[in-house]
């Protein structure tokens, strides 16, 4: 018997704490958060803190998406955007430092490690997709990335993302992401570059 298909919803302002809190608890074990705040102790409350930060400085909510009971949570950035903008990160100074603590330099190390990584080409840039690890391999994360790839796709775009976890890349390619590129994020540390072409 076929799965009933799984919600997705747009999100809006009153769901921030709630994506926020999605992808607080979906990336403890991820690589690069590991990387950034090193103490286990401590790391779910700076990600907690970290994502508050995050869907504070994202523009629209429109660009982010939920799958289920809030299971799963993607957040997108438009073509011309895949960075926060210097001046938004001036003003988000005080709490930055407030949620990195001593890794605030490894963090403006890996942004500009991402930047010049980051493709030219205008295209929608999967900035994060996280599920909560109770529901993980249910199919929640890839409802949520798929709900935007069909607007990115309606658009003829392409899409863009990085992982740092070896085992996404085949969730992601089976959504038509491909390798593009690696490169180490930290000393023996690898990420993946990712690239999905527009539809034509």
């Amino acid at each position: 018997m076929a799965r009933d298909p799984i919600p997705t919803r747009t999100a809006t302002r009153a769901d921030a704490a709630a994506v926020a809190g999605v992808l607080a608890r979906a990336f403890v074990a991820d690589p690069v958060m590991a990387y950034l705040f090193p103490d286990a102790a401590s790391r779910v409350q700076r990600l907690q803190r970290f994502y508050d930060l995050i869907v504070r400085a994202e523009a629209d909510p429109a660009d982010w998406t939920i799958a289920g009971d809030d299971a799963a949570a993607t957040i997108w950035r438009p073509p011309g955007k895949g960075s926060v903008p210097t001046a938004t990160m001036l003003r988000l100074a005080w709490p930055m430092l407030r949620a990195f603590g001593s890794g605030l330099p490894r963090a403006l190390r890996l942004q500009a490690l991402l930047d010049v990584h980051h493709p030219a080409e205008p295209h929608w840039y999967l900035a994060f997709a996280g599920c909560v690890p109770e529901q993980q391999g249910r199919g929640f994360g890839g409802a949520a990335i798929r709900a935007k790839l069909a607007a990115v796709d309606a658009a003829r775009l392409p899409a863009g993302l990085e992982t740092a976890t070896e085992t996404n890349l085949g969730l992601y390619g089976a959504l038509g992401f491909r390798v593009t590129g690696r490169f180490d994020f930290a000393p023996g540390q690898p990420m993946w570059t990712m690239w999905r072409e527009a539809v034509r």
